[in-house]
């Protein structure tokens, strides 16, 4: 999971989950707190799913949320 996603693919990640911002990585202060566990929640199993996929070169996955 990375907030600078550039910085990830420069460093050599081969499995990269966007966040949201840099001081909110999974989250967003101006929603409830039900959206946060919702954001929260989305963003933590698409990194555990990543985990299984197999691939070649380094991914960016997409966070549909």
């Amino acid at each position: 999971m990375a907030n600078l996603v550039t910085i990830a693919e420069t460093v050599g990640s081969n499995r990269i989950v966007p966040t949201i911002s840099i001081p909110y990585p999974l989250g967003d202060p101006n929603t409830s707190k039900e959206e946060q566990w919702k954001l929260r929640r989305h963003r933590v199993e698409v990194a555990i799913n990543t985990l299984a996929s197999e691939i070649e070169e380094t991914t960016i996955f997409e966070v549909k949320i």
